[in-house]
């Protein structure tokens, strides 16, 4: 009978806590995250089906271009957040037939994919996809691709801002970089601070060799990023690229913070004043054969590829 109530005491403990640090990680984690952000999985938050390239309901940009290819065309894929931009690419040259979606995702045989950016950006290394989009590859796929032997070409095709939010409710609407470079380091640790409340920064990073994150490691210049064991308590902080997350934050739950006194909006991403802005880039194998591989990134280079990414609600170059 003894054994029996220490067993019960516990599980009873064990459930206490459990469900302790799941009401903590819905309260105050998940809130500042878009969806899939808090996954190791880092399941999709972009619709596949709502921006489908031949869809009539489709919200990609939709420009029929003079510009075609009817055969050999290249396959396209890309990060996630990039998805609606290759589609309307597809859309704007290839025939429809060429692209095969079935059972809520893309057929292997059709001309459009999406991978993400680890497991695509390992196949046009491989040379199952001809043409990725992504933002900077991270040191650790460039030298996959170089313990393969194969030369990549890296062509600049837009520009997006690179963002932190946090939790809606936190007073702090504006850090500097030194400060998020800081509190990624681990010298900052409550936000109080930073003039929030005294609440534990919990520092959330994404999956390793995802385009958020490379992007992250690079913006960290070489410091090393370290985890807050006592985070799990407190609000988090995350990072995104800006066309991921506006959404999400116009919805509810979470908001972007300014950088440096700047707000990362489309136009403060154009003129220059937003401090955190990458390239984004097409990427595809140097000895890659298909002559149109070189067509479909002039189209996107062109003023009407280009028209693409700004109506998308990127930044063209």
């Amino acid at each position: 009978m003894k054994l029996f109530r220490q067993i019960a005491l516990i599980v009873a403990v064990l459930a206490f806590f459990t469900a302790f640090d799941l009401s903590i990680f819905f309260l105050f984690t998940k809130p500042c995250l878009p969806a899939g952000e808090h996954s190791v999985s880092s399941p999709k938050t972009i619709s596949v089906e709502k921006y489908l390239p031949f869809d009539e309901n489709s919200e990609i940009v939709k420009i029929k271009s003079d510009v075609s290819i009817t055969e050999d065309c290249p396959i396209l894929d890309g990060a996630e957040a990039l998805y609606p931009i290759y589609s309307a690419v597809a859309y704007s040259l290839y025939p429809e037939s060429s692209v095969k979606f079935e059972n809520g995702e893309f057929a292997p045989e059709s001309s459009v994919q999406m991978k993400n950016t680890i497991r695509g950006f390992t196949a046009v290394v491989d040379g199952d996809t001809d043409i990725f989009l992504t933002a900077k590859p991270s040191a650790e796929q460039m030298a996959y691709a170089e313990e393969k032997g194969v030369e990549l070409e890296l062509v600049p095709i837009g520009k997006e801002a690179f963002v932190f939010i946090v939790n809606n409710k936190n007073k702090v609407d504006n850090l500097t970089v030194d400060e998020i470079r800081d509190i990624y380091s681990g010298k900052y640790t409550n936000w109080s601070q930073l003039g929030g409340d005294f609440s534990t920064i919990n520092p959330i990073q994404r999956i390793e060799n995802s385009g958020s994150q490379s992007t992250m490691k690079a913006f960290m210049k070489g410091e090393e990023m370290k985890h807050n064991p006592m985070g799990f308590v407190g609000r988090s902080i995350g990072f995104s690229f800006r066309f991921y997350v506006e959404s999400v934050a116009e919805n509810g739950g979470i908001k972007i913070l300014s950088v440096n006194g700047v707000y990362p909006d489309k136009e403060n991403v154009s003129n220059g004043s937003y401090p955190i802005v990458s390239d984004f880039y097409a990427v595809y194998r140097k000895d890659n054969d298909n002559p149109n591989v070189k067509k479909v990134v002039d189209f996107i280079l062109s003023d009407e590829g280009q028209k693409i990414i700004d109506e998308t609600g990127y930044v063209p170059l």
